[in-house]
């Protein structure tokens, strides 16, 4: 089973000075989408799931018109929600993320004040991976080890979605411990593709991580985090 995660290409969060929640793609933004949807025409997928946010839906309408594809959302894949600061000065969203970043480690499962707890949405990936999962036919045994029973391991699906999401679904697949800080510790490119496949075992499968960020098909000038 092939999993490819695709980050969403660069979004407008501030524009004229304000913040802007739930942003549209910049015009750099709408190229890396376009040369995203280029280099997976090619490819074949059996699914195609998006994040229900306006960044991941235009990101992927380049990749679905190349590909043939009708949008289908999937909600569980949205973003960490940031509190609403829509139309505020672009400094109160600066000054709250320096502050989550100088909070002491066990302090940053909190979040930022007024949005998602980092706790929260991990737990609600989690779940909504977990339960993508067992509908697609793969089952995590029970075991420490992060050994999955697969009825088809020959389904190779996308997401488009996001640096956070993509992140925690990396270490729900991969077995790992997640910690409030995923975005800094898989850093995943706008528009860049991510994949895990999975390989056999003698008492199952289990997931292997064979490319964090691809960046190839942009240019230089065109990479973005």
């Amino acid at each position: 089973m092939e999993i490819v995660l695709l980050r969403h290409a660069e979004p407008e969060w501030v524009k004229d000075g304000v913040n802007i929640s739930n942003p549209p793609l910049t015009e750099r933004g709408r190229q890396q989408a376009e040369l995203l949807g280029d280099f997976l025409a090619g490819e074949h997928f059996d699914e195609v799931l998006v994040s229900p946010l306006l960044r991941t839906r235009q990101t992927s309408q380049p990749i679905l018109q190349g590909l043939s594809r009708q949008l289908v959302i999937e909600d569980w894949l949205e973003e960490i929600r940031d509190p609403i600061w829509h139309g505020t000065p672009q400094e109160k969203a600066a000054e709250a993320y320096k502050a989550q970043r100088n909070k002491d480690s066990h302090l940053r499962w909190q979040g930022l004040d007024g949005g998602e707890a980092v706790s929260d949405f991990v737990e609600r990936i989690h779940a909504g991976c977990t339960d993508f999962l067992l509908r697609h036919g793969v089952v995590r045994q029970r075991n420490d080890l992060p050994v999955w029973t697969m009825d088809n391991p020959h389904q190779k699906i996308a997401f488009v979605a996001h640096g956070g999401t993509n992140s925690v679904v990396l270490c729900h697949l991969l077995g790992l411990t997640a910690t409030p800080w995923e975005w800094e510790r898989f850093v995943i490119g706008h528009a860049t593709v991510s994949r895990i496949q999975s390989f056999e075992l003698g008492d199952g499968h289990t997931f292997g991580l064979t490319r964090l960020s691809g960046d190839e098909h942009l240019p230089v000038t065109m990479r973005t985090v």
